[in-house]
């Protein structure tokens, strides 16, 4: 496996000016406040999550693997070759070896790992290593921009597929998550196509514990978020007045995650100029995990322009992979 480096990540000022809107729009809300998932991707996130899809109440990672495992030589048969891959969200492409692997025994093929994790690019790189005939070209970027440079190295005999595995898509709002398979579509050429994980909607007892597991990992991951903002906002969060809590909302058919406060508190962002009160019980929604029915992953791409030529769905848990076209 050959390795290049050659896109360099946004610089941090523009990082740090990106976050502090985020979070003074986020928490300065009266009502309800608010801070993006995105910001749970720190390298100490990361390695959380990866420690998440071990779990076993975390079925959705292990089926996206069974998936690409058993289907994987009947996903890349379907593109034109040359072929290459780039993949939004990369992490440490634990599942995604069994693609690439396929796709290599056909042709010498360059991956695109889109991540803005160094810990989970280091993994990358070493998950990927004993592939003959991949090279491995990574781009700490955020999703879409990090497809644009991929798409402009692309030599233009090639085509792409892309991948947006882990069902990432369910972290946007339904309306958020049309735009944002618009913008991707609008990077797309013919012949490109785009592998699309989505989890399917099940009951809520089954839901709930892959969100607050026993071990209490996924509440790490969730009050990690807070311990970024003190480290790079120069923060004062007392991780230990606020709790992870989970609830199933059934009318969106979403899990959303929320850190909670245990107490009347005020907390100083210094780098953000923003001071924020929370009181006790007052709970900051940090994610969503929209759920959809397997046909509504058909409707969602037709709105963004897309056509589905093929759908593989996991037998254990509910959870499915659809390739899909520009329309």
């Amino acid at each position: 496996m050959d390795t290049s480096n050659s896109s360099p990540v946004l610089p941090i000022s523009d990082l740090l000016a990106s976050m502090v809107s985020d979070v003074q729009a986020g928490l300065g809300h009266a009502r309800q406040k608010t801070l993006p998932s995105t910001y749970l991707w720190d390298d100490i996130g990361s390695a959380l999550f990866d420690t998440i899809t071990l779990l076993p109440e975390y079925g959705l990672s292990r089926a996206g693997e069974r998936l690409l495992k058993a289907h994987g030589e009947e996903i890349v048969s379907r593109m034109s070759a040359p072929l290459a891959v780039a993949e939004l969200g990369s992490g440490t492409a634990h599942n995604t070896r069994w693609l690439l692997s396929a796709l290599c025994r056909r042709q010498p093929t360059t991956y695109y790992a889109i991540e803005v994790s160094r810990w989970a690019l280091q993994r990358c790189r070493a998950e990927l290593a004993t592939i003959a005939g991949l090279t491995v070209s990574e781009i700490p970027r955020f999703y879409l921009e990090g497809l644009e440079d991929a798409v402009g190295r692309l030599p233009r005999s090639h085509r792409l597929l892309v991948l947006f595995l882990g069902s990432t898509i369910g972290n946007f709002e339904r309306p958020a998550a049309d735009v944002f398979l618009g913008d991707l579509r609008a990077l797309l050429r013919p012949g490109d196509a785009l592998l699309l994980g989505t989890d399917l909607q099940q009951s809520e007892e089954a839901l709930l514990p892959a969100y607050d597991d026993a071990r209490g990992v996924t509440a790490a991951f969730n009050l990690n978020m807070l311990a970024r903002l003190n480290r790079d906002l120069d923060g004062d969060f007392d991780l230990r007045q606020f709790c992870h809590r989970a609830v199933y909302e059934p009318r969106h058919r979403r899990v959303e995650l929320y850190l909670e406060s245990q107490r009347l508190q005020r907390v100083r962002l210094r780098k953000a100029d923003l001071d924020v009160e929370l009181g006790a019980g007052e709970a900051i929604l940090t994610e969503y995990s929209h759920k959809f029915d397997a046909y509504e992953v058909t409707t969602m791409a037709r709105r963004a322009r897309y056509r589905s030529v093929a759908q593989w769905r996991d037998a254990l848990w509910p959870f499915a992979h659809t390739l899909l076209v520009p329309d």
